[in-house]
């Protein structure tokens, strides 16, 4: 069994999937010890480790990192993934970075130095792994044709939901985004949306749009040289995915998810589209335009996020 060493119970991720690890037995992996500096009071991570039948409370991620097997960075801030990390990687261990990996042109830089240099870090969201999407990818090209766009939508907020789509456009398009620019912003009875629109390197459109105003689920449509359809991912699978592939690499040594870089590059289709919105009056923006200061602020969203949780890890 492969010791997880959990950094942070900030969202509901932990405690899904720590549910789905106990109760598939095959995947060989669970939440064995935790360090929480987060938002998270003493009884909900006391709860936590008393539930899931962890060894108990690391004092350090370098405690954490030391004892266990990989690390599955999962605070809210992204802005602190690439420093919790480092633990891990120090000592040759894999690292989980739960999404957004990275939220920042410093981190992605960062991130690139870290794997140049030998680090295994894997990540990011879910939902790239959908049935859906990689029943789709399956098909022969001769059959389903060739790309030419996809449309996506989410709810919750710009980034750390929003990141989820972004993902899903990367999966589908199947090559990296040169550039993206902000289409538009909407606000009725209430509810505000905005559009963005991504290119990528072989020639797919995408275009993703994010209701800033509550949740909805992951609606995708794609158009092929060949035919259209239409989807909504079961988000009830998704996590099954991600962490089915996570306990292969783990027993194989092999890379089961996303190669980092397609994930990274998300990060800055997404960061191409902000700057198109607040600086470039919604011109397009390619990639190797953005500015080492381009950033969504994970410290501004952990205080909102952490401001308005509710208690989540309790009977």
């Amino acid at each position: 069994m492969k010791k997880i060493g959990l950094v942070n119970i900030d969202t509901s991720h932990p405690f899904s999937w720590a549910q789905k690890m106990a109760d598939t037995p095959g995947l060989d992996m669970q939440y064995s010890m935790l360090f929480s500096d987060g938002f998270r009071g003493d009884d909900e991570v006391n709860w936590f480790i008393n539930k899931y039948n962890m060894e108990g409370r690391a004092e350090s991620i370098d405690e954490l990192a030391e004892k266990t097997d990989i690390g599955f960075v999962q605070s809210c801030n992204w802005d602190k993934h690439v420093e919790q990390a480092l633990p891990f990687i120090n000592r040759g261990k894999p690292v989980l970075l739960d999404k957004p990996l990275v939220g920042s042109v410093k981190d992605i830089k960062r991130i690139r130095e870290l794997i140049a240099n030998g680090a295994n870090i894997i990540g990011s969201s879910s939902a790239r792994y959908a049935a859906e999407i990689q029943e789709f990818l399956a098909q022969p090209v001769e059959e389903r044709g060739e790309v030419v766009t996809v449309y996506g939508e989410s709810g919750v907020d710009e980034f750390n939901y929003g990141v989820h789509i972004g993902e899903i456009l990367s999966e589908i398009a199947g090559a990296p985004a040169v550039s993206c620019r902000f289409t538009g912003t909407t606000e009725r009875a209430g509810g505000k949306c905005e559009l963005y629109t991504v290119r990528f390197a072989n020639g797919v459109i995408g275009t993703y749009c994010t209701y800033l105003s509550g949740w909805r689920p992951f609606n995708v449509s794609i158009m092929t040289t060949k035919s259209s359809l239409c989807f909504k991912i079961d988000s009830s699978k998704i996590y099954m995915a991600l962490l089915t592939r996570v306990s292969e690499m783990l027993k194989t040594g092999e890379q089961k998810t996303a190669d980092i870089e397609r994930i990274l590059n998300v990060s800055e289709f997404m960061l191409c589209g902000k700057r198109s919105r607040d600086f470039e009056n919604g011109r397009e923006v390619r990639i190797e335009e953005l500015q080492d200061d381009d950033a969504f602020d994970g410290y501004a969203f952990e205080k909102a996020y952490g401001a308005a949780a509710s208690v989540m890890y309790k009977d």
